[in-house]
Order: structure tokens, then sequence, then C-alpha cells
């Protein structure tokens, strides 16, 4: 669906992106993961045909989104962090008058509008102000008018961003419905916990470069090399210790009560085989366990620890 070939901004002399390549496939949700300023953003609003690059290529469903903008436009549904709405328009009024930009008639999209409405949750509220609606309400608006004109992709940048927790649950269960409906999404959030969640691909940035990309799943499942080891010992205790900080596999021991706790920088097999050798030197071993990885601890141990993410 998104391929992104050596994409190169510069703001003066600021690089927002140096040589940025991305492929995205038809029906995931994608979520982007960076700290501020690491190009995000600017990446999304290329993509929507929003912003000019410097060089480099972008393509959506095989349309050059660099020479071919108004092609785009049609392919693209975007959801700034900061949206806007009007004052003194209903919420049919406010999807009729985004509709009309696409050149449909009330006549012709009023079924349409009425079930993007109950999609995002907000059929009771079709005859409400805009503006009286909550943050929670206009963020779910947003995203029906975003989809009025069917995108195949749909780009939210920061959407749970200042929204309470039940509004961030049903924002999630929509974009579930609309994952279902094959639509490919990309998605910017400073809440990890979440993204891992809602998102099957992820994308880490930092200063402009796309630094680690793929599967939720895969990136964690290289990310449990660096989890903490825990090794509960019963016997010989100190013989495990010393086993352990002589191994090119370990680079920090620690002791809590009987538990030993080591970054221990091996895989499955090379534990299995640590355990084979402490057994083997008479140690008692009753439990044994990484700890689990999280989105979070990826994007720090990654990042080098440097900056939050948004």
């Amino acid at each position: 669906m998104l391929t992104i070939n050596k994409l190169n901004k510069s703001y003066g002399r600021f690089k927002a992106l140096t040589d940025l390549d991305l492929h995205i496939e038809r029906g995931d949700i994608f979520g982007f993961i960076g700290p501020n300023g690491a190009g995000k953003t600017t990446t999304m609003k290329i993509v929507c045909g929003l912003l000019s690059a410097d060089s480099g290529e972008v393509y959506v469903d095989g349309i050059d989104a660099l020479r071919e903008n108004s092609k785009i436009k049609r392919k693209v549904g975007y959801v700034p962090d900061f949206f806007g709405v009007y004052d003194n328009l209903k919420v049919m009024e406010y999807m009729y008058f985004f509709a009309s930009m696409y050149g449909y008639s009330q006549k012709d999209i009023k079924d349409t509008i009425l079930g993007l409405l109950e999609l995002v949750n907000l059929s009771d509220k079709q005859d409400s102000y805009v503006d009286g609606l909550s943050r929670g309400m206009k963020q779910r608006l947003c995203v029906a008018r975003a989809l009025i004109h069917d995108p195949d992709l749909l780009v939210l940048d920061e959407p749970a961003s200042g929204l309470d927790p039940r509004a961030r649950f049903e924002f999630k269960e929509i974009l579930k419905n609309l994952g279902e409906l094959d639509k490919t999404i990309i998605i910017s959030s400073h809440i990890l916990p979440e993204l891992s969640e809602m998102c099957n691909t992820i994308g880490i940035m930092e200063k402009g470069h796309l630094i680690a990309a793929g599967n939720v799943e895969d990136i964690m499942r290289q990310s449990m090399g660096i989890a903490p080891l825990h090794i509960e010992v019963v016997k010989n205790e100190d013989v495990a210790v010393k086993v352990l900080k002589e191994s090119p596999l370990v680079e920090k021991v620690s002791i809590r009560d009987n538990m030993i706790v080591t970054t221990f920088t091996g895989d499955d097999l090379e534990i299995a085989n640590l355990v084979k050798r402490l057994t083997d030197l008479d140690v008692g071993i009753c439990k044994i366990f990484r700890e689990k990885g999280n989105l979070e601890s990826v994007f720090l141990e990654i990042t080098g620890n440097e900056g939050g993410a948004k």
C-alpha cells in the first residue's frame, strides 16, 4: 500500500528526514514511534500530499504521491494532531460540508454519513452542535470526516492525545473495526503500550532516520535478548554468579534474595546451554525466566534511552 524510498526533507539547516525507506502492506495498522522532532509528522504530511519533499519517492497504492498530488488526496484520509471543527454547525451539517468538497450531493451521501457516524459511535449526536461535543467525540467525528471519501489509507497523527481512558478505549475499538474493513492505517502516539495493542507493525524513528521497523511481535522477540534474565538459585549461588560473570553473553549480574538477575544477551538455545552448565556444576536452579518485554522498553533500548516518545 505504501512504499517510501530515500525520502529527504529539510527545514533550513535542520534535516527532518534522511534517506527514509519504509514499506507498509495493505491492511496493516502501522504505529509510528519517536521523540519530538524525529520526523513522524513530516513523513505523514508528505504521504498525504500536504508537504513537499526535497528528494525521494513515495508511492500510495502504486500512485506517485510526490507528482500526482490530486490523485493521492482521493486515496488518503488524514486526521491531524490538532483537529479543527467549526462553530455553529451540527454534526450532520459538518459531515455534509466536507462531503460537498468531494462533489457528493446530500442525497447521494446521506446513507454513507449515517454509516460513518454509526462506525464512530456518534449516531445519537447527529443533531448536536460540534462545538458542544467532548474532546473524544470531536476526535471520533474527525475520523468519520476523514473516511467520508472512502480512502484506502488513513493517517492519524497523535489521535489519542488528551483523551481520557474511556475515550482511548473507544478509539481503539474504532481502529479495530477499521482494520476489519481492510483499511491501511498509520498512527503515531506517545502512549506506547496502546500502540502495541492497536498495531501489528511499528516503525521507530529518531533524528530523521527510521532505525527499526517490522512486525510488533518480531521486534519484541528480538528485544528479548536485552530483557533481564532471572534465575532463582537454592544451592551454590556463588558458583552460579561466578559462571555468569565469566560468560561473554552477560553484561551485569545482581542478586535479589535468592534471585540472580542478569542481562544475558543469548537466545533460548544459549539459555538452555547455560542451565546445563550450571546444573553440571551442582547449582540448584528452581526457576528461570525472562522479564516480559514491552514496547516502551524496546523503544528506550533501540534509541539509547534518549527522550520520550511522541
